[in-house]
């Protein structure tokens, strides 16, 4: 059994997309007096296709799209959701067999089968988008269909977490005949099958969802509509909280917001969930990049980095220092960064430098993104640049963009220097290693570790028992601080924050840490 850890998740133009729902399909209970519940984040998607997203455009895939298996309320491992039933067919986990529940179709009316799923999986890696989820996928080999309702998965290695790969919305299974095969699809809508329709999109600003008629799978759906608001700014996101215009903020919160809440909330005023997190922040170097391609360069940086400084000054004791890639609390996690650099020594770090032959101040540019984690962000990148700046060693400058620009430039390869987040995509320390290594990884940036990709990952694939593996998985961390090119920053503990009105935050968040809005509802409606 693997072994999980629940936690909670922080949660341009505006193009304005009229969504076809199909036949009266979609549908709300939510009376007019009541509308309905209202979801603040400050993570927009950066696609309605799930072909082309490995990132935080899941949230709203969980609740639009369907996938094999999914998370119910409380469960620690995927179960059931299209599908009737999943199992390994075979004793060396190569060979993972779904049968589909009978009568599934679209919200559009079309029928939902094996041929779908084969579609909805194969063109994830046909198309292949740069740092998309094609690189989840790599230990399969073909998708197979037996009649209209069994699906046939074989994998060219063992790999006992591949019923989570299928469990994330990467993998949501979408209408053969309104996706291309060999192209995302363009025309801005929607054909999914999950719990809600999206009735209505407008990019970076919201999402309407209604109930989707068509729906045949575990959500039992508290509420008949949701609208998830996306906001720039964490104050703004809880101010619309405090004037009664949103009824739940699920990510972004910036760290004197969650001060203000813990407040208010000791005052009976407002509810505000805090859990320990998975969610991590760190560096990424480009290995293009004449400066940060350079091992001591990266070293020197990690050598000066302080931490508990960022932790306590600018989040104000709402992250924790990190040390290595896998996060506390999971099987794996190691102080690989501590351990090898100790505390930060400007005078460490001049002697790597000078050891390399570099007497002269090392320009860098480091980059990060405006809007996907909240208003915090910012302030973390002016703290590095101060401390990087104060060492003598570097002179660092500092540059943001809108995230959908942002994951443009680092697919491309703009950037020395960048930062990013990540949530899991299911709570194991494999998933805090494999997307970030190999040729093509969730990051754009290929980063060659055959040590990592070719011997340790699939020795841990072959263990169902994810306790059995922790030594894998501390190598690999070794490998990862040596080479420096990854530079973890702090792990983040997790708030959402909710009106006192409504019910069902605390069983919303499943395993992967994605809010299931159909577990949300209103207290005066009971």
């Amino acid at each position: 059994m693997f072994n999980r850890n629940r936690s909670l998740r922080h949660l341009s133009a505006i193009a304005s997309i009229s969504l076809v729902t199909g036949c009266g399909v979609f549908s709300s209970d939510a009376s007019e007096d009541e509308g309905p519940i209202v979801v603040g984040t400050t993570s927009a998607p950066s696609t309605l296709d799930p072909a082309a997203s490995w990132d935080g455009s899941w949230e709203l895939f969980r609740n639009i799209y369907q996938t094999l298996l999914s998370y119910p309320a409380g469960a620690a491992a995927p179960e059931p959701d299209a599908a009737q039933s999943c199992r390994f067919t075979d004793d060396s986990n190569r060979v993972y067999s779904c049968t589909l529940r009978e009568g599934l179709s679209f919200s559009d009316g079309h029928g939902l089968d094996a041929k779908a799923v084969k579609h909805s999986i194969d063109r994830i890696r046909k198309i292949a988008v740069d740092g998309g989820p094609a690189g989840l996928l790599g230990s399969l080999e073909r998708v197979d269909t037996k009649g209209d309702r069994e699906v046939v998965f074989r994998l060219n290695k063992p790999d006992a977490t591949f019923p989570f790969v299928l469990a994330t919305p990467a993998m949501s299974i979408v209408d053969p005949e309104e996706y291309p095969a060999d192209a995302l699809r363009e025309d801005g809508k929607v054909t999914g099958s999950g719990p809600y329709g999206l009735d209505g999109y407008e990019e970076g600003q919201e999402a309407r969802l209604v109930r989707n008629d068509n729906y045949k799978g575990f959500a039992d759906r508290k509420n008949g509509a949701t609208t998830i608001r996306y906001f720039q700014d964490s104050g703004e996101m809880v101010a619309a909280l405090e004037d009664g215009q949103i009824d739940v903020t699920l990510r972004g919160l910036a760290a004197k917001d969650v001060v203000d809440l813990q407040d208010r909330r000791a005052k009976d005023e407002i509810q505000l969930l805090e859990g320990a997190g998975t969610e991590i922040s760190y560096l990424v170097f480009n290995p293009k990049d004449p400066w940060a391609k350079k091992a001591a360069v990266r070293k020197a940086v990690a050598q000066v980095i302080d931490r508990p400084a960022i932790a306590h000054n600018i989040y104000k004791d709402t992250v924790e220092p990190l040390y290595s890639m896998v996060p506390r609390g999971l099987a794996g996690h190691t102080t690989g960064f501590f351990d090898d650099y100790g505390k930060p020594s400007t005078a460490k770090a001049r002697q790597m430098l000078l050891e390399a032959g570099i007497a002269e101040r090392v320009p860098l540019t480091l980059w990060y993104t405006t809007d996907r984690y909240g208003s915090t962000t910012k302030p973390e990148f002016e703290e590095l640049r101060r401390q990087l700046n104060a060492s003598g060693l570097f002179s660092v400058t500092v540059k943001g963009r809108p995230w959908k620009t942002y994951e443009a430039g680092y697919r491309k390869g703009e950037y020395p220097v960048f930062g990013r987040g990540w949530f899991p995509d299911f709570p194991d320390a494999e998933n805090f290693i494999a997307p970030f290594v190999g040729e093509q990884n969730a990051l754009g940036t290929p980063y060659k570790s055959p040590e990592i990709t070719d011997v340790l990952l699939p020795e841990s694939r072959r263990q169902s028992d994810r306790g059995a593996v922790v030594a894998q998985f501390r190598r690999a961390q070794d490998i990862l601080v040596d080479d420096a090119r990854l530079l973890p920053l702090w792990q983040g503990k997790q708030y959402v924050a909710a009106s006192e009105e409504i019910s069902g935050v605390e069983r919303s968040i499943d395993p992967s840490t994605i809010m299931m809005m159909w577990e949300l509802d209103r207290k005066t409606s009971w």
